[in-house]
């Protein structure tokens, strides 16, 4: 069976030009291009979702700007998230049209997705109730947040690789009185993104083959 994904690695990359990535790439695949996964690392950027809550941007304008650090309002679900180098973020433009309309099914498959990643590192992940993302041990690790477009996802996943952690004190993550960890933190040492990048995209191949009634069903009428 062919890979059910093409791959684009657009390297470390400003959030807003990502974001128009993601557009363009919206569109072709609305226009019959594959199911498409883009890899790429942020500048420290803060995204508020459409869900933010007051008070969970712990800092002023002022001491952001200083900092060097981006605010943007964003089209996804959830509340505040960090991008920064360190983090690999994963932005899958899948057209559930082709392989059945159902977002949540979508979120889980995404978890299951970065739980396989964790425990090729000897990790062992877990789901929180009534949150999405990935948890290990009391600290969240990974955090998802999509859009979607006509059924075509967008934006995705954030993994804390190599991320510098203490740069989370700015928020509080998705919104949750919660701290944040790292695959570095938790292993003690620091690792090749490409290695990464590799895991994420054999378990996104392995994953969506696995689920082919989901991910392989005949397209609907949009």
């Amino acid at each position: 069976m062919s890979d059910p994904l093409q791959v684009t690695h657009l390297g470390l990359i400003d959030y807003q030009q990502a974001y128009r990535r993601q557009l363009e790439t919206v569109d072709e695949v609305r226009a019959g291009a594959p199911s498409q996964l883009l890899f790429c690392e942020h500048p420290a950027v803060l995204t508020l979702g459409r869900m933010t809550k007051p008070g969970t941007v712990l800092w002023s304008p002022e001491q952001l700007e200083k900092a060097g650090v981006q605010l943007v309002k964003v089209d996804r679900g959830g509340d505040v998230t960090l991008h920064a180098p360190g983090q690999l973020v994963v932005y899958p433009i899948v057209d559930l049209n082709r392989y059945g309309r159902d977002l949540h099914r979508h979120l889980r498959l995404l978890e299951d997705v970065a739980m396989a990643v964790l425990r090729r590192f000897d990790i062992e992940p877990r789901r929180e109730p009534g949150q999405t993302g990935v948890w290990v041990g009391p600290d969240k690790l990974v955090s998802i947040g999509i859009g979607v477009k006509r059924w075509i996802t967008y934006h995705g996943i954030g993994i804390n690789v190599n991320t510098d952690l203490s740069l989370f004190r700015m928020i509080k993550p998705c919104g949750l009185n919660v701290e944040m960890s790292s695959i570095s933190h938790i292993i003690g040492r620091n690792l090749d993104m490409n290695d990464v990048m590799a895991k994420v995209r054999d378990e996104f191949f392995r994953v969506y083959a696995d689920n082919k009634g989901v991910y392989h069903g005949t397209r609907n009428a949009a």
